[in-house]
């Protein structure tokens, strides 16, 4: 019964990383590279997650769990303590500044909309709005980046007007990056966490509709009419979360601070890919 089970899991895992085999391939990073961070991974969650009476697991214990030998455990746990398998990925300048543009009451017009912005200006202009959130960058390099990636325009009197609230970073390394750490971890964290018979605390918020019954011709309505509705849902949760960063902004200590995620998206399987069915 239990190799029955873990037979299951194995291969919904097959179907996971598929799409992660896919990804690593047009990069150029092969199986050695990956197996090695998948030992760290293993390596870092048995010491950490099943240890006793509150203590790191001990090396020989997370050999057992892992079948790794104690002394590759040894040179993981030693790349682990130097930090060696840390990945940060913060926001860009511009995204903070076209996220604060739709959110900080300063720099939205009388219907709560992105107002239109003057260049110059101790406040609510493009170059105080800048100086509050775009860190040490020029306003007048702001412009031209935020208007090169068609994520603002200008007008004659240079009134600045966003058209974007998010947009694609140059290069897909920087994209998937992003999306692996804010969107793939997160998810796959909920999943872990809601599976766990040893949880603390109630479930976390999971869903998913889908359908297996659409015809092909009514995928690009629906592809579209999907994209509107995402669109504005990670909107209003954007906004709810800059209300409490602003409710919050000189209350909370920084060591008390946490991390919320809320993630909705849209999925169309491949046709090389069916051979697992939902």
């Amino acid at each position: 019964m239990r190799d029955d089970i873990q037979r299951q899991i194995l291969g919904a895992f097959l179907v996971v990383l598929k799409p992660i085999a896919r990804l690593l391939l047009r990069f150029g990073i092969g199986f050695r590279e990956f197996s090695e961070i998948a030992k760290i991974a293993f390596v870092d969650v048995a010491s950490s997650d099943f240890g006793i009476r509150g203590r790191p697991t001990n090396i020989s214990r997370v050999a057992v769990m892992t079948g790794l030998t104690r002394k590759e455990v040894r040179r993981l746990r030693d790349k682990i303590a130097d930090g060696e398998h840390t990945v940060v990925v913060k926001p860009t300048p511009m995204w903070d500044i076209l996220h604060y543009w739709h959110a900080d009451r300063e720099f939205l017009d009388s219907a709560g909309r992105p107002a239109k912005l003057p260049f110059s200006g101790d406040s609510k202009s493009f170059s105080s709005l800048v100086r509050r959130f775009g860190g040490d960058i020029p306003p007048g390099a702001m412009r031209t980046e935020l208007k090169r990636v068609g994520a603002i325009e200008e007008d004659a009197d240079g009134n600045l007007t966003v058209l974007k609230r998010t947009f694609r970073p140059e290069g897909d390394h920087e994209s998937l990056v992003a999306s692996l750490v804010h969107g793939v971890y997160p998810l796959l964290a909920t999943i872990s966490h809601n599976t766990n018979p040893e949880r603390s605390g109630a479930t976390w918020s999971q869903r998913i509709a889908f359908t297996q019954a659409v015809s092909k011709s009514d995928v690009p309505r629906l592809k579209r009419i999907s994209a509107d509705r995402i669109e504005s849902f990670a909107e209003s949760i954007d906004d709810l979360f800059m209300a409490y960063e602003t409710l919050n902004d000189e209350e909370v200590k920084e060591d008390e601070n946490v991390t919320l995620a809320v993630g909705i998206f849209y999925f169309e399987d491949r046709e090389q890919d069916r051979n697992y069915r939902w």
